[in-house]
């Protein structure tokens, strides 16, 4: 039973349901939840470290349970678009009911679309990994499949990688950075692919020529349903789905650095290399990203078993908390700072 606390995490696209249907100011209330309720919760509870045995470990991993939260991820997040572009084309709406869906369903597709994508994107099956590049479809980020799986997790706290921030590097300034750099790494990626197994990157083989085709097709599904009126808002939730996902990827390195060793190449991926947080709400309704040590130290250890690490550095709150704290640069480099020279301190006690 303690397992279905996972289910916490469908309050989101539950709170874009009510949004959608209520309007009015409950036209917020996926951004409230995910981003006033879930802070404070996380806040009130203690974290926890503890960890599963072995056999808990076996146990849960043969239990299908957990899969089957993922896979109805990316058909929810569809349904929720659809009614989003219903509702909207309906029209009626004051400016601050517009905005406020906009933002809901953007939240939706980060939390529970390119989250769960990312999760799935691990997975050898090929059945999950249409899943996880469907669950990318809507934010126009297919081409996180590629450079996430082949470029961060290789080149992860080195200067090679766009989507590990640098110190007193400005959240907003990052966006840029990481937004552009992912999606040029994916295209080198991919043409080196190619390369390697002699075919021409000017062909459907070409993943990225494959993602900018399905993207192009889901926005002229949109233009033809609902009009070139709705173009606009499927540029706009997409956005808020990308921002949401660079501000954790913000989050998730801050600072950190693995060493050079005399060959060139970077010491291995440690758990000392991502920020960690144990706290138990942003934990449960982001599929346990949080502990993302763990993930970075084995990418394909999956959600429900993902480990506490001692060694790992820990944010000073949850996910949904330290997101906000990084919108407000001043405050995050306070906070963070500090723990970032703790940090250091430690390693070389260590």
């Amino acid at each position: 039973m303690k397992d279905l606390k996972y289910l916490l995490a469908y309050t989101i696209p539950l709170s874009a349901v009510l949004a959608l249907l209520w309007q009015g100011w409950w036209s917020w209330a996926t951004v409230i939840l995910a981003f006033g309720i879930f802070p404070l919760l996380d806040a009130i509870f203690p974290a926890s470290t503890a960890n599963y045995s072995e056999s808990e470990e076996k146990s849960r991993l043969s239990n299908r349970f957990f899969d089957m939260l993922l896979y109805i991820c990316a058909p929810t997040c569809f349904v929720l678009v659809y009614f989003y572009f219903k509702t909207i084309q309906t029209g009626g709406l004051a400016t601050y009911e517009w905005l406020g869906l906009t933002f809901s369903i953007g939240v939706v597709l980060g939390a529970l679309g390119i989250n769960v994508a990312h999760e799935l994107g691990h997975r050898a099956n090929k059945w999950e990994q249409f899943l996880a590049k469907a669950g990318l479809l809507t934010v126009l980020y297919q081409h996180f499949f590629i450079e996430h799986n082949r470029g961060h997790h290789k080149h992860v706290s080195t200067d090679k990688d766009p989507a590990t921030a640098r110190k007193n590097e400005w959240v907003y300034a990052f966006f840029f950075r990481s937004i552009i750099g992912q999606y040029i790494s994916a295209w080198q990626l991919e043409n080196d692919r190619l390369r390697k197994k002699g075919l021409s990157l000017f062909s459907w083989e070409n993943e990225m020529i494959r993602f900018s085709v399905y993207q192009t097709m889901y926005l002229s599904a949109v233009v033809i349903l609902f009009g070139w009126t709705m173009l606009p808002y499927a540029l706009a939730i997409a956005l808020i789905g990308v921002l949401l996902l660079e501000t954790i990827n913000y989050i998730e390195h801050y600072g950190l650095r693995r060493k050079m060793l005399p060959s060139g190449r970077p010491e291995r991926v440690l758990p000392k290399h991502s920020w960690n947080s144990d706290h138990e709400m942003g934990r449960i309704v982001l599929f346990e990203l949080t502990r993302h040590s763990d993930h970075h130290y084995l990418a394909s250890r999956k959600y429900q078993i993902l480990r506490h690490m001692e060694e790992s550095p820990q944010l000073p709150t949850g996910y949904p908390g330290s997101m906000l704290m990084a919108l407000a640069p001043p405050l995050w480099f306070f906070v963070m700072n500090k723990r970032l020279e703790d940090q250091a301190r430690q390693l070389e006690l260590a």
